[in-house]
C-alpha cells in the first residue's frame, strides 16, 4: 500500500441533497447496575456539516427510523438522499446495483420523503463525513466520560453540539458549521406532517376457498385472482396492507380479532353479501316482479321462517322461463291457496 497507494476523490456536496448516517458506541452508561456503552446515532448533513447525535440501547429498525425523524426534526427539514451502511435496519441485502432495502425503512423513506442510498460493503470512505463525525464526537464530546442514564448522556450531546460542534470552525470547508447550517437550511425540504406510522411484516396465503386471509386473527378479503397466491402483509393496530410483487392490492382498517372484515368490495357481489344482505336482495326483486310475488313472499316467510327465503330464491329463477307477469298473477293465486312451496309454484306453472 506504501509503494502503490489508492487514490480517493474528494467529493463535496450541494447544499440540500444529502446527509449521512452511521453507528458508533456511545460513553459507559449505567445499566442494570453496570456501566455499557450504549450506540451512537450520527446524521451528518454533508453540506453544512451540522450534526445530529444521540445514543440508545438497540439498532432495530423502529429506533434506526425513530432517530432519522429527530435528526431531521432537529435540523429542520429533510435532504433528498441519505447515505447509509449495509445494517439490517436499513438493507436486508447488500448488493452495488440493486440492493434489498428494509421494507420498513424503505417505506420510512417513503413518508419522510428521502432517497436512502446504501454504501457499497466494506467501503466506509464513500460516507466519509459521518465516519470521522463520529470519531469526533467520541473524541471530543464523550472521551474519558460516563454517564448514570441514556437521557444525561443525550443532554450532554445536545448542549455540546449547540455550544461546541456547530460553532466550530471546520477543518476542511474552513468556515463556521452554523453559518453554513443556516445556508443550507432554507434547501431541506419540508418534514412530515406526522410521525411515520410504524408497522410489522409478514407473508400469507390467499385461501383457496374463499379468498380472505388471517392478519392477528381477523379476516380480509382479496380480489379472487390471487387466491392460493402468496402476499406480503404490512400491519399495524389500525389498518392492514397487502401487497403483491410490490403492487398494494388491498388496504384496509384493521378489524376486531375472531371477525371477517365488512368491506368485501373487492369481491363478486353475490359471494360478497351476508345473510341479513341476501335476504333483502330477495325481496327486493320480489318487489320488482310485482305486488303479488311480493305479497306471496311476505306470506311465505311468515309461515315458514327462514326457510323461506330459500323457496323464494327458487321462485325468482323462474323469472327466465316465464314473464313477470304470469309470476305475479301466480304469487296471487299461491296467497289464495296458501300454496307456499316451490315444488307447488313449478308444478302450477
Amino acid at each position: 500500500k506504501k509503494n502503490d497507494p489508492k487514490l480517493h476523490a474528494r467529493i463535496e456536496t450541494l447544499a440540500g441533497v444529502e446527509a449521512q448516517v452511521d453507528f458508533g458506541q456511545g460513553a459507559p452508561t449505567l445499566k442494570n447496575g453496570r456501566y455499557v456503552k450504549p450506540w451512537l446515532f450520527v446524521m451528518t448533513l454533508s453540506h453544512s456539516r451540522k450534526s445530529f447525535e444521540k445514543v440508545v440501547w438497540h439498532q432495530d429498525v423502529e429506533t434506526f427510523i425513530r432517530c432519522h425523524e429527530e435528526a431531521f426534526s432537529a435540523f429542520g427539514g429533510v435532504t433528498q438522499t441519505v447515505l447509509l451502511d449495509n445494517l439490517k435496519s436499513g438493507v436486508l441485502k447488500a448488493h452495488l446495483y440493486e440492493p434489498e432495502l428494509n421494507p420498513l425503512y424503505e417505506e420510512d423513506s417513503k413518508h419522510a420523503g428521502f432517497i436512502p442510498l446504501p454504501c457499497r460493503v466494506a467501503t466506509p470512505q464513500h460516507k466519509g463525513k459521518v465516519e470521522s463525525n463520529v470519531d469526533y464526537v467520541q473524541d471530543n464530546a464523550l472521551g474519558g466520560k460516563r454517564f448514570e442514564s441514556t437521557n444525561e448522556q443525550n443532554a450532554h450531546l445536545q448542549n455540546w453540539n449547540n455550544t461546541w460542534a456547530s460553532t466550530r470552525t471546520h477543518g476542511t470547508t474552513k468556515r463556521q458549521v452554523s453559518v453554513m447550517f443556516s445556508e443550507e437550511l432554507p434547501t431541506l425540504q419540508p418534514l412530515a406532517q406526522k410521525s411515520f406510522a410504524y408497522f410489522q411484516v409478514g407473508v400469507r396465503k390467499v385461501n383457496a376457498l374463499d379468498s380472505h386471509i388471517e392478519v392477528k386473527g381477523a379476516f380480509y378479503p382479496i380480489p379472487p385472482k390471487y387466491m392460493g397466491k402468496q402476499v406480503n402483509v404490512h400491519y399495524n393496530t389500525g389498518w392492514v396492507k397487502v401487497l403483491y410483487n410490490g403492487e398494494v392490492i388491498q388496504w384496509l382498517e384493521s378489524t376486531r380479532k375472531g371477525s371477517f372484515h365488512d368491506d368485501h368490495s373487492c369481491l363478486p357481489e353475490n359471494k360478497s353479501m351476508d345473510q341479513n344482505a341476501w335476504q333483502r336482495k330477495l325481496l327486493q326483486q320480489c318487489d320488482s316482479a310485482g305486488r303479488g310475488m311480493r305479497r306471496w313472499a311476505d306470506q311465505a316467510i311468515a309461515v315458514r321462517g327462514l326457510l323461506a327465503y330459500r323457496a323464494i330464491n327458487g321462485v325468482l329463477r323462474l323469472k327466465s322461463k316465464y314473464p313477470a307477469k304470469d309470476l305475479n298473477r301466480a304469487g296471487e293465486l299461491a296467497c289464495e291457496r296458501g300454496s307456499l312451496s316451490v315444488t307447488i309454484w313449478k308444478k302450477g306453472s
